[in-house]
């Protein structure tokens, strides 16, 4: 029985053979990964030539390798450091994958009979060579998610500032954003135990776009809505106010604001602000709900001096309800004074009950806000205030009329 190992004699020729048709092998692995793989022949000529080189550089390192196996780790790790960063974008793991297996088919084809130590050995190579792959794709990765968090991160401060540039549009979009349409802000507390994937998988379920920032015990998630099939097989929208109340677990304790909708995410700075300012004072809500719009705190941010809720309250309530009638406005008045009572209000208006409670009807219509329940009482009385005082402050500004000389 004849021992089928390499004396050292045979191993040095086996090595003079390997190195003088190693130029062979590596062309005709080419060949073959341009008739076997179509991905590798649609490739743009630069990027072929990489992956060539990668492949080249495979059999020159088992030549090494071959001659000296305590040189796995950095032989089997070498091969990849031919290829230019961009082609790991280019080149998915699979397909490396498939690059090292025509590889060693091709050379088992071109060393067959040269005796099983050769094969084991082809092998034993291209098992360390997948796992050396496998290991520059995981720290590819890991080095995309930093580089991912910390871009995400650079998004979300520059919604909560304002501070949008040109550049924004194009950050969004490398991050993989897909939502279209209407964007809002969430704001509230973060968790001790904060899971992030926990956050994604929910807002996937949903069918919605997420922004996640993390600022110390402040947690800032910029929701992007998207459409989800309806059980008609029609295309329903999700609201916001359901899709907070889906995400409201994964905060801490405390109270969860909502900002307002917004036309789109470059945009999302002005939900961010409602958002901020009314996380600010939603301790002053005793009952607040969890979540709670930010419109639904105007009165506790306009007593604080939030400007937008200042603007908010005159423009969505004082001024159409001043443009519509002004016996709207006084019977409003007159309502929120004597206690939201009907027959007070009658009494001072010198109307009929019913008289006031149609012209509160048609105040709940032109506004959108219903004066008979205490929580919104508030807010159209405190828009009252605001738009009188407005006012009153146009009056004074108004330069004097010149008299004419008659």
């Amino acid at each position: 029985m004849t021992d089928s190992s390499p004396t050292g004699m045979d191993k040095a020729a086996t090595l003079t053979w390997l190195r003088r048709i190693s130029g062979d092998i590596a062309s005709v692995t080419i060949k073959r990964l341009e008739d076997t793989l179509p991905w590798y022949a649609d490739m743009p000529p630069a990027r072929r030539s990489a992956v060539g080189l990668v492949a080249q550089a495979g059999i020159t390192s088992f030549i090494q390798w071959y001659d000296d196996p305590t040189s796995t780790p950095w032989i089997a790790a070498d091969i990849f450091a031919a290829a230019p960063r961009e082609l790991l974008r280019s080149v998915s793991l699979q397909q490396t994958l498939q690059l090292i297996r025509v590889t060693v088919e091709v050379t088992e084809e071109r060393v067959a009979g040269k005796g099983n130590d050769l094969r084991e050995a082809i092998l034993l190579y291209s098992r360390d060579v997948a796992f050396a792959a496998a290991d520059v794709y995981a720290r590819a990765a890991e080095a995309r998610g930093l580089w991912d968090a910390r871009l995400e991160a650079l998004v979300v401060d520059s919604i909560l500032t304002g501070e949008a540039d040109e550049e924004l549009p194009s950050r969004i979009a490398a991050l993989g954003w897909h939502g279209h349409g209407e964007v809002a802000v969430l704001v509230g507390t973060t968790p001790p135990q904060f899971d992030v994937d926990l956050v994604r998988r929910t807002a996937r379920k949903l069918g919605v776009d997420v922004l996640i920032g993390v600022q110390g015990s402040r947690l800032v998630l910029v929701l992007g809505r998207a459409r989800v099939a309806g059980q008609d097989g029609e295309d329903d929208e999700l609201g916001f106010q359901e899709i907070a109340t889906r995400l409201e677990p994964s905060f801490g304790p405390g109270y969860v604001v909502l900002g307002p909708a917004v036309a789109a995410l470059v945009d999302a700075s002005q939900s961010a602000r409602a958002a901020l300012a009314g996380f600010a004072v939603a301790r002053a809500w005793r009952n607040a709900p969890r979540p709670v719009e930010a419109d639904d705190l105007l009165p506790e941010r306009a007593l604080a001096g939030d400007p937008l809720a200042k603007q908010t309250l005159i423009e969505r309530i004082y001024r159409p309800l001043q443009a519509h009638s002004t016996d709207l406005v006084t019977t409003l008045w007159s309502y929120l004074d004597n206690g939201r009572s009907l027959e007070a209000t009658a009494r001072e208006l010198f109307v009929h009950p019913n008289t006031v409670r149609y012209r509160l009807k048609r105040v709940s219509e032109v506004i959108g806000w219903d004066a008979t329940g205490p929580r919104e009482a508030l807010i159209l009385q405190t828009a009252l205030v605001l738009g009188s005082i407005g006012a009153a402050d146009q009056i004074r500004r108004r330069p004097p009329q010149r008299r004419t000389a008659r």
